[in-house]
């Protein structure tokens, strides 16, 4: 997998919203705190366009986001907010461009969409962490979330202890984390964008669903063979969800417990993380190692560093052209002596 280059005070970071339309009054904090970072911050030309709940139609949300993924300057790509929006685009991108230099892509919900579609088909690391309609909110939790998403994109390597979960099956396993929000890898299913999992760290999270919609996406995940050849699975946040007047009768994790049961891999529960106040950063595509218990813990390796290689090549390509001159001149020189 190829970690994007990190952020360094200066560089300019790019503000897109792909998928459900949002105001100007919904950024304002959010490129405060950006600049605060010593960071410049620009707006795709369309962010506050407004097709009924998208934020422009599909040809204007296509060309901006295009636009700011063939943009060499532009260092990040921060999604303004979810929704819904981005399956409706994703076949229009061309990622040529952003494949060859890439840039950070950051977000979650529908956002999800990209991650999966990056990392199946390019292998590029993305970042699931909070967005800028979050930023207005002034809780701890917020907060804490904005600096933890600052200290990944400028070079920090999260490790995260967390509170014991009554759910967690026991046992350490290390590989790539992939997925996110649930719905959205359900939806994926089949596609080319469907989120690869053999041998993987799965993440999920959802959101205000009914608990019998997630049983369903379980057993389709499962019956899909997406469940089989995990090394671990990471439960994230099961907000606000929902049931009918006849009870389903379990719980969200409760549902996930029972369809995983069969299974022998590590499972943490309420990983601090998904559509809640605290939602820390996951480099989704990086290699992480995952402990299960009575407590738990997540810890990502450390990324092949970049910029050392650039150095090193920098440095050698004044030798090789010294080398070539050389080797030249001997040419030319046995040349001469040939004709003498």
């Amino acid at each position: 997998m190829t970690t994007p280059p990190f952020l360094s005070a200066g560089d300019t970071i790019a503000i897109c919203a792909p998928a459900r339309r949002i105001s100007p009054d919904d950024l304002k904090q959010a490129i405060n705190t950006f600049g605060s970072w010593g960071l410049s911050v620009v707006t795709s030309p369309n962010i506050h366009a407004s097709d009924n709940q998208f934020a422009g139609t599909d040809e204007q949300r296509a060309a901006d986001l295009q636009l700011l993924l063939d943009d060499e300057t532009i260092k990040a790509i921060v999604f303004a907010r979810g929704g819904y929006g981005i399956v409706r685009i994703i076949d229009r991108l061309d990622f040529t461009s952003f494949a060859r230099k890439p840039k950070w892509l950051i977000g979650y919900s529908d956002i999800t969409v990209l991650h999966s579609h990056i990392s199946r088909n390019f292998g590029i690391e993305t970042l699931h962490a909070t967005m800028p309609v979050n930023f207005n909110d002034s809780s701890e939790e917020t907060s804490e979330s904005i600096d933890s998403m600052r200290k990944v994109l400028f070079g920090e390597t999260p490790v995260y202890e967390l509170v014991g979960h009554l759910f967690n099956r026991q046992g350490e396993a290390q590989g790539i984390l992939t997925g996110g929000n649930l719905s959205i890898l359900y939806s994926l299913l089949g596609s080319a964008s469907d989120v690869d999992t053999s041998g993987k760290v799965l993440f999920i999270e959802d959101l205000d669903e009914y608990l019998y919609h997630i049983d369903r996406m379980m057993q389709s995940l499962k019956r899909a063979g997406k469940l089989d050849n995990l090394s671990a699975l990471v439960v994230g946040g099961m907000s606000g969800m929902r049931d009918n007047e006849v009870p389903f009768g379990k719980t969200a994790e409760e549902i996930v417990r029972d369809v995983v049961e069969e299974y022998k891999y590590p499972v943490i529960y309420g990983f601090p993380a998904g559509h809640q106040l605290l939602n820390k950063p996951l480099i989704l595509g990086r290699e992480v190692t995952v402990s299960a218990g009575t407590t738990g813990k997540v810890v990502f390796k450390e990324p092949v560093p970049r910029k050392g290689f650039r150095r090193y090549r920098n440095l050698l390509k004044p030798a090789a052209f010294v080398i070539g001159g050389f080797i030249l001149l001997y040419v030319l020189y046995a040349l001469l002596l040939g004709r003498l």
